[in-house]
């Protein structure tokens, strides 16, 4: 049973409980005016009977018979033609001692009355007498005589079954008031819950509670952040991964999107001002991909969602996968120069030219020697020097010089040894890819400075250069001029190194045009950072 009821219609539901209040409402303030209606006919009756009291005491004969005696049925005649007159139900004048000279029941004229005499103090007096006729309305004024001595009272008054008889003829008309009203409230009711009807697009109550409950279920479920926003841009609902992923406070609802997102691309995709699926932008701790979706229902604009997926260890993954194929490459062209030269060396041995073989074998270990002390004789670290020798490998297969400029040197990271080999590994990617892409001879020029102020690094390369006006932007997440390659995401190398110098407190620049050269310039470890700049977080 409750089950039927629960389910029943929401416009059944919302008729039937105004159906309700308004009859409650209704009936309850019938009663109410049909009690003050009641109490204010006693009111008037009470004046009206005590306006014709004065009258009666007033007339002369009236007051010369009550005073000096003598009067005979003239006191009886004159009462009686005023009750008729004014439609009193009795008119009773009566003297000091409480005898009747009038009533409208001869029998009782010349009878004694039982309540006092109360008109004998001078004043007027109004209220319900239960006298010999029932309960009345009643008025009673001092009778005085011609001297002006009080010698009785005026007792004049209206039965109350016919005071109720007069509110009885009122009420159809209130009630037919009543009844208009009730009927003007169902109709607003019914009107109300066809519109209430259309508001909530046909669902039930239940639909909506059990749609409400889901949503709560799968919204602090998924793994995915969700952030939703109304017409107007602010936040409507956002869930538990979304607060993580974008680090919001509490009691984010309500508020616009510009007061919990500083300004930058992040907050740019957010709000819609970048538009397009698939939006990666790099936080201070992860890489996220933003997905913004209008809400358009019924040709209406309701707002707009936005999922967030967290692809920082995903992306990391595939980085490293990449750098694994860097260093296959890497490997196999070093595993084919090697056979090449072991070709070569069994050719010689073959033909017992003893003698060039010896020289050649000192020539290659020679070369190859020079150019690994070389290296470490300007750079100390030993990660950076086998990051440069890996590139120079890969380089060279694709036919591109790398080369380390003789005024370079880097005595020590500082500390910053991670961080160095992610700027200095994706500035010579991006310098390879270009130089390899762009006009003969392709060659790359590392310079890595070091001294007191702090780390400066150029990369240069012969490439086609940065497009003019891009300077900025291609430092943005997820900008890029490359063809996708497979799952890993294009664009997020330089972001990422921009951001990285700017958590080390440090300058980036590139120049447009041909032959770009990108330019890194870092302060001393010891230097404080900017404030606002946090240490290097996973990211890094």
């Amino acid at each position: 049973m409750r089950e039927k009821v629960r389910r029943r219609k929401l416009a059944t539901q919302i008729l039937a409980s105004h159906l309700t209040i308004l009859i409650v409402t209704v009936l309850l303030g019938f009663a109410l005016f049909t009690y003050e209606q009641r109490q204010q006919l006693d009111l008037e009756y009470r004046a009206q009977a005590l306006a014709i009291a004065k009258t009666v005491a007033g007339i002369p004969t009236i007051r010369q018979a009550m005073e000096y005696g003598g009067g005979g049925d003239v006191i009886q005649n004159i009462a009686e033609q005023v009750r008729k007159d004014s439609g009193a139900d009795y008119v009773v004048v009566i003297d000091r001692d409480g005898i009747r000279h009038s009533h409208r029941n001869k029998a009782l004229v010349g009878q004694r009355i039982e309540e006092p005499v109360v008109a004998l103090d001078g004043n007027f007096h109004t209220g319900t007498n239960l006298g010999s006729l029932g309960p009345s309305a009643n008025g009673k004024a001092p009778l005085r005589g011609p001297t002006g001595a009080v010698v009785g009272e005026v007792s004049v008054g209206f039965l109350e079954k016919n005071v109720t008889g007069q509110l009885g003829r009122q009420l159809p008309m209130y009630a037919l008031f009543a009844a208009l009203a009730l009927a003007v409230g169902v109709a607003a009711s019914y009107l109300l819950a066809r519109r209430l009807k259309r508001s909530t697009y046909g669902l039930e109550l239940h639909e909506i509670t059990s749609l409400l409950s889901e949503r709560e279920a799968m919204l602090h479920g998924v793994r995915e952040g969700v952030v939703t926003f109304d017409g107007t841009g602010r936040v409507s609902l956002v869930n538990d991964e979304a607060r993580r992923l974008l680090r919001l406070p509490a009691g984010v609802v309500s508020r616009r999107i510009d007061e919990l997102v500083p300004e930058g691309r992040l907050r740019d995709v957010l709000s819609g001002e970048v538009a397009g699926a698939g939006q990666i932008v790099l936080t201070d701790e992860h890489c996220l991909e933003v997905n913004r979706m209008p809400v358009n229902l019924g040709g209406q604009v309701l707002g707009a969602v936005v999922t967030l997926r967290d692809r920082t260890e995903l992306e990391g993954l595939l980085r490293e996968l990449d750098n694994v194929r860097g260093l296959t490459d890497a490997l196999r062209a070093q595993g084919h120069e090697f056979s090449n030269r072991m070709h070569t060396l069994t050719g010689l041995l073959e033909l017992g030219d003893l003698d060039e073989a010896l020289h050649y074998i000192a020539d290659t270990e020679g070369t190859q020697g020079m150019l690994l002390e070389s290296v470490r004789e300007r750079i100390a670290s030993p990660l950076v020097a086998g990051l440069f020798l890996a590139k120079a490998t890969v380089a060279a297969e694709r036919g591109v010089e790398l080369v380390l400029t003789d005024d370079s040197w880097l005595d020590d990271t500082q500390g910053r040894g991670q961080a160095l080999l992610t700027m200095i590994g994706n500035l010579l990617d991006n310098a390879i890819d270009a130089a390899a892409s762009g006009p003969p001879p392709a060659r790359v020029v590392l310079e890595i400075r070091q001294d007191s102020r702090g780390i400066r690094l150029c990369v240069t390369d012969t490439g086609a250069g940065i497009p003019p006006g891009a300077a900025d932007e291609i430092f943005q997440d997820g900008f890029t001029t490359k063809t996708p390659h497979g799952e890993l995401r294009r664009g997020l190398g330089l972001a990422l190194v921009r951001r990285l110098v700017q958590r080390l407190g440090g300058e980036i620049s590139v120049t447009e045009g041909p032959g770009a050269v990108f330019t890194v310039v870092l302060p001393a470890a010891d230097r404080p950072r900017p404030v606002g700049t946090q240490p290097v977080g996973a990211l890094g």
